[in-house]
């Protein structure tokens, strides 16, 4: 059972809170975007939903807007079903053409703005788009991918009014909006977006994230962060990922705005909160150490923000934060798999652990053989959902990973958890080979192959090592081909533009051999343990900057 306290905030009002009524008013069948927005519309009508820069939409312009949005892909030849690929910063374009095509029930796949060449080709393989919508200065992005790559012949920019041109595609602006089409007949089960996380022993996964996914994103958060009707919702994580798109349905469903910021800033984050009055806020993993790194001013308590999300920031962030800003973190898990289905109490009982399992969730610890572990002992955390669709369901075009992960019919998440005989959940590590740096998952593998596609490179082994902010830093093990020499620099600088910036190694090490299994393969363990050592190359301290 969950804590009380982690689930509203606090304890419950007299009134049922705004996610509660969002439950009974929506029922099974109606949990889809196009339902959502159009009965909150008649409900909110003129009260601001959206405000990006000086862009504000009403509750009823952004119906009105997602129906127009919806035909102007019609009019394209876009049906349900068919796949768009969208690569757009935070601007209100991306919400344009995501809410057309929920409600026209074609499936948006948002790409990250960082991926490059080998990573970004693997998701045009994957997705097979009918469309390609992409904002002007990533254009060059869409250069780098594999000349084997079929890109879809229709592509929209974003950014532009006239007709440009890369060496894959040739664009044309974003279509002017017109007439409104009716909504599709959208099912609670059918796919919506397809959101790519990274892979471990292969190359990104593309989850098939279904309507009512998000629908419960937007109910399970908004009762962990003891969201209210009214409350200001300020986000500057990228939309491309699961956090900042859910914060919409957060909004939309328990009559709030939403507010986009372009990106983090960390000497700006406040005096945007001030200026949005914004009253709930969303970090991840290093951005509060960042906020804290920044001088002190007069202003710091000056603001509106009631709460944080405060995912994978470390434990010993939690009270200075508060005590500096006034803002708890609420502590929480989830994945782009399942959903918010761990929260921490308001403020945290036990800063930088999991908290309490979610209402309408079920959890096992288990060992290597599914079998359920008792309290006090770590095992892998598997999940399931009580609620229809509240989970993703299954790996786009990689059915076997989807049978591999949900065996057994429980979400397997690779992570090692311990459950505490009071219901508290602990993160002690990943039993998965991947790595989390700056609230970015990144690949080993991807990096590997990058990496091992170098002439001069026999073997390559990608690693994490603790960084200095919470979270992980990538660091590269690299056994040079014999005869060959090879200077970690060379290493950066081979990875810019074939993987995203985020992603390429801070630390290099340059061995004469491997630590290796019986088996042949890598010890990694052995890598790990042995940390930053005397031989390890710091990009960071040798001054030395990557190309986004």
């Amino acid at each position: 059972m969950a804590k009380p306290s982690a689930m509203s905030g606090g304890g419950e009002a007299a009134a049922a809170p705004a996610w509660a009524r969002a439950v009974e008013l929506f029922p099974s069948s109606d949990r889809i975007l196009s339902t959502i927005l159009t009965r909150q519309a008649e409900r909110y009508g003129d009260r601001v939903l959206f405000v990006s820069g000086q862009t504000r939409w009403t509750y009823a312009q952004t119906a009105a807007m997602a129906a127009a949005s919806a035909q102007t892909l019609v009019d394209a030849g876009i049906k349900p079903g068919d796949r768009v690929a969208l690569m757009c910063s935070n601007r209100p374009e991306f919400l344009q053409i995501y809410l057309g095509c929920a409600w026209l029930g074609a499936i948006v796949v948002p790409i990250n703005t960082a991926l490059r060449g080998f990573q970004l080709s693997h998701i045009f393989r994957n997705s097979l788009p009918s469309l390609l919508v992409v904002e002007e200065p990533f254009l060059a992005a869409i250069d780098t991918v594999g000349a084997d790559v079929e890109l879809p012949s229709l592509a929209w920019t974003i950014g532009t009014d006239a007709e440009t041109s890369s060496a894959k595609i040739s664009p044309v602006p974003l279509p002017a909006l017109g007439d409104q089409a009716a909504a599709s007949l959208v099912r609670p089960g059918d796919t919506v977006a397809i959101l790519y996380t990274s892979g471990t022993t292969g190359p990104a996964k593309g989850v098939c994230c279904p309507q009512a996914q998000l629908f419960w994103w937007g109910i399970y958060s908004a009762r962990a962060l003891g969201i209210r009707e009214g409350d200001v919702l300020f986000t500057t994580l990228p939309l491309f990922h699961t956090n900042a798109l859910n914060a919409f349905y957060q909004a939309v469903l328990n009559g709030c705005t939403y507010v986009l910021e372009p990106k983090f800033s960390a000497s700006g984050f406040w005096a945007a909160a001030r200026r949005r009055n914004a009253t709930v806020g969303y970090l991840l993993g290093a951005m509060a150490s960042i906020l804290l790194a920044q001088p002190r001013t007069e202003d710091d308590g000056a603001h509106r923000l009631r709460v944080a999300l405060g995912g994978g920031v470390p434990p010993q962030i939690h009270g200075p934060f508060l005590e500096r800003f006034g803002v708890p973190l609420v502590d929480g898990y989830g994945s782009t798999e399942t959903n918010f289905v761990f929260a921490g109490a308001i403020p945290s009982d036990r800063p930088g652990t999991m908290g309490y399992l979610a209402g309408g969730i079920e959890a096992r610890i288990v060992d290597a053989d599914d079998a359920e572990l008792p309290d006090g002992q770590a095992g892998e955390l598997l999940l399931r959902a009580n609620e229809p669709f509240a989970f993703a369901t299954g790996y786009f075009g990689m059915p076997q990973k989807t049978v591999e992960a949900w065996r057994n019919l429980w979400f397997h998440s690779g992570d090692r958890v311990v459950r505490d005989s009071d219901g508290h959940y602990r993160f002690i590590d990943r039993m998965k080979d991947s790595i989390r740096r700056r609230g970015e998952n990144v690949s080993s593998w991807e990096v590997e192959q990058a990496i091992q596609s170098h002439p001069a490179v026999a073997a390559c082994a990608i690693y994490p090592l603790p960084s200095e902010l919470g979270e992980d830093e990538v660091a590269a093990a690299i056994l040079p081909e014999p005869g060959q020499s090879l200077a970690p620099v060379d290493i950066i600088r081979h990875c810019e533009g074939r993987i995203a910036y985020f992603a390429i190694p801070r630390y290099v090490r340059i061995v004469k051999e491997m630590p290796l299994t019986e088996n042949g393969k890598i010890k990694k363990g052995v890598l790990r343990d042995a940390g930053v050592t005397a031989d390890m190359w710091d990009r960071e301290a040798a001054g030395v900057k990557v190309q986004r």
